[in-house]
C-alpha cells in the first residue's frame, strides 16, 4: 500500500514548488506589499524603493519628477533611493518599469509611523468610547493606514501582505484606535499627510516581535529560547503531530455542531508541544509582520504592549531595549520610539506592599527610557479594573502625539506627566522632586496626594501622608521617624491623583531596590495555546 509522504518530504516539495514559482515570476517587476495605491511616503528623508526582478534586468523608478535607474542583482533584488521630498497634498504616481511596469497611484508624501503591539494597539475605533461620534467625524483623506495582513513565519520574510486605506467614516471603524487618534492629532497639528502602518496582534509577547538573531545574543533570554525550542521539538515528533491533527479535526467538527445547535463553541484543545508558527514563539511576528517592512522610510514608531509579559517585569527590562535596538539596527537609523505604559487594571489593592506584576512591568517600561530618543506615556487614569481593553483610547493616542509633537517635531509644549527625578530625606520626611512638574497639583483639586507609600529600614510599608510643595511632594508617616524609601502608584490598580498643569498623570516609581515577591517568575512563553 502506497504511504503518504512524510512531513519533511511535503515541506521539501512545497519549497521546490515555491522556488519554481519565484523563478517563473521574477522576470516581472515585483514590489513589496507596502508599495500599493493610497500609500504615504516619508517626507524630508531619503526614500528607499525596492523589489524583485529577473537578475540583471534594468529597473526604472519614477516619482515626483525624479527618475532612478538600477539593475537587479544576481538574486533578483533591486533597490533605489529617491531624494528627500517635501510633504504633498496632491497625490502622485509611482512608476516602476523594467520588462513589466508597476504603477502605484494616489501616493502622498508626509509623516509615516509604525504602530505595533498587542490587542490594545489592534483595538479598533468601533470599540472605543464615543465610537459613533468619532466615526462620523473621521473625514480625513490625507490620513492613510496600512494594515499588515501577513502573520507568523519561522524565518524573516521579504514579502508581506497588506493594504492601504484612506480615512473616512466608512473605513475608520476598522482602523487601530490608538494609531488613528495619534495620527489624527499629528495631521491636524502639522498640516501634512500622515501614514500609519498598523502591525499588531492581540495576546502576543514581545519576544515574538524581536528577531531571533538579536535574542540569541542576549544571555538573559536563553532559558526562554531553549524552552520554546523544546516545545517545538516535541510538537514536531510524528506521533505528536498526528495526535494534534486528530484533536484539531475533532474540535473543528465540534465547533460546527455547536454552531448548528446555536450553542457556544468548545475551547480549542491544547497541543502536545508548540506549533512552530505559534504567534508567541520568539521571532515569529518579527519575521512575518516587521521584516517585510524594512527598510521602508519611517519617522518613528509607537508601541502598546506588555500585558502578555506582565508575569516577568525584570526580563521585560531587558526585552524592550533589545527590541528597540534591534529594529533600529535593521532600519539603519535611530528611529524615534515611544510606548504606552500599562494603565491601571485588576482589583484595587488594600495594602501598600501587595504583589503587583503590572507595577513591575511598568517599572521595566520606565527603565527603558535610558535608551536614547525614546518616550513613554503614563495612563494610570484611563484604565479599567475589569477590562483588559479600556475604551478611552483617545487619551492614549493624544499622549503619544504630545510626545511626538514635543520630542520629534520640536514644539514647546508640556508633553509628559511628572516623572521622578530625585529624593532627599529631611528628618522624618522625604522630599520627592520631579521632572515635568510645572503646575503640580491633584486631579481632584484636594490637598491630599494619594498613592504614596513610605518605609523605614524594616521594609514595612505604610500608606503615606503627602503634600505638594512647589515642584516637590513631601512624604511622611506619623509612625515612621527615620524613613528610607518611598513608592508611588506601586500597584496593579493604584489610587492616584498627582498631575501637572497639562493634566497628565505622574509616573509610578520606587526609590528602593529591595527584592520583590514577583521578581523571579519564570519567563512567559512556550505555551501550546495562542
Amino acid at each position: 500500500m502506497k504511504q503518504p509522504p512524510s512531513y519533511a518530504m511535503r515541506a521539501c516539495l512545497m519549497l521546490l514548488l515555491a522556488a519554481g514559482l519565484t523563478l517563473s515570476t521574477r522576470a516581472a517587476i515585483t514590489l513589496p506589499a507596502i508599495f500599493k495605491d493610497h500609500m504615504v511616503l516619508q517626507r524630508d528623508q531619503p526614500i528607499p524603493v525596492w523589489g524583485w526582478a529577473e537578475a540583471g534586468q534594468e529597473v526604472n523608478v519614477s516619482f515626483a519628477g525624479q527618475t532612478k535607474i538600477t539593475k537587479a542583482d544576481k538574486d533578483g533584488h533591486w533597490k533605489v533611493v529617491l531624494d528627500p521630498l517635501p510633504a504633498s497634498k496632491d497625490p502622485g504616481i509611482l512608476r516602476v518599469s523594467g520588462q513589466s511596469t508597476e504603477v502605484v497611484k494616489d501616493v502622498l508624501v508626509g509623516e509615516v509611523w509604525l504602530c505595533s503591539g498587542q490587542s490594545n494597539m489592534a483595538m479598533t475605533v468601533k470599540g472605543v468610547a464615543d465610537a459613533e461620534k468619532e466615526m462620523a467625524a473621521a473625514d480625513f483623506p490625507l490620513i492613510r493606514m496600512f494594515f499588515v495582513q501577513s502573520f507568523t513565519a519561522t524565518t524573516p520574510q521579504e514579502q508581506g501582505k497588506g493594504v492601504w486605506q484612506g480615512c473616512s467614516p466608512r473605513t475608520v471603524p476598522n482602523f487601530s484606535a490608538v494609531a488613528y487618534f495619534f495620527g489624527r492629532e499629528l495631521h491636524q497639528t502639522l498640516k501634512v499627510p500622515v501614514g500609519l502602518i498598523n502591525s499588531s496582534v492581540g495576546g502576543t509577547a514581545i519576544e515574538s516581535w524581536t528577531s531571533m538573531e538579536a535574542m540569541q545574543k542576549e544571555a538573559a533570554l536563553q532559558p526562554l529560547l531553549k524552552r520554546w525550542q523544546k516545545d517545538v521539538d516535541l510538537f514536531e515528533q510524528p506521533d505528536n503531530r498526528a495526535k494534534n491533527e486528530a484533536a484539531k479535526k475533532l474540535w473543528q467538527d465540534a465547533v460546527k455542531a455547536a454552531q448548528a445547535a446555536k450553542q457556544p463553541p468548545p475551547p480549542q484543545p491544547a497541543n502536545v508541544g508548540s506549533d512552530p508558527l505559534h504567534p508567541n514563539r520568539p521571532g515569529n511576528l518579527f519575521n512575518g509582520k516587521i521584516a517585510p517592512l524594512i527598510p521602508f522610510a519611517l519617522r518613528g514608531a509607537v508601541w502598546y504592549q506588555g500585558e502578555s509579559n506582565a508575569g516577568n517585569g525584570p526580563l521585560y527590562a531587558v526585552q524592550l531595549p533589545l527590541m528597540i535596538r534591534d529594529w533600529r539596527a535593521r532600519w539603519g537609523k535611530e528611529v524615534p520610539f515611544a510606548w504606552v505604559q500599562l494603565p491601571n487594571f485588576l482589583k484595587r489593592e488594600a495594602e501598600p506592599n501587595a504583589p503587583a506584576t503590572w507595577a513591575r512591568l511598568r517599572e521595566a517600561q520606565s527603565k527603558a527610557l535610558a535608551v536614547p530618543n525614546t518616550g513613554m506615556t503614563v495612563n494610570l487614569d484611563v484604565g479599567d479594573a475589569v477590562n483588559l481593553h479600556p475604551t478611552n483610547k483617545l487619551q492614549v493616542g493624544h499622549r503619544l502625539a504630545l510626545w511626538a509633537r514635543a520630542k520629534v517635531y520640536g514644539e514647546k509644549i508640556l508633553w509628559s506627566g511628572p516623572q521622578y527625578e530625585s529624593h532627599a530625606v529631611r528628618g522624618s520626611e522625604v522630599a520627592i522632586r520631579f521632572q515635568h512638574a510645572e503646575g503640580l497639583k491633584t486631579a481632584d483639586g484636594g490637598a491630599v496626594v494619594k498613592g504614596f507609600a513610605i518605609a523605614d529600614e524594616s521594609q514595612h510599608w505604610q500608606w503615606a501622608d503627602a503634600r505638594i510643595q512647589g515642584k516637590e511632594v513631601i512624604v511622611s508617616h506619623s509612625g515612621i521617624q527615620k524613613p528610607v524609601a518611598v513608592r508611588y502608584a506601586w500597584a496593579n490598580n493604584p489610587e492616584v491623583n498627582l498631575i501637572n498643569a497639562a493634566s497628565l498623570p505622574a509616573a509610578p516609581f520606587r526609590t528602593d531596590d529591595w527584592p520583590m515577591d514577583n521578581a523571579s517568575l519564570p519567563p512567559k512563553g512556550g505555551a501550546s495555546k495562542p
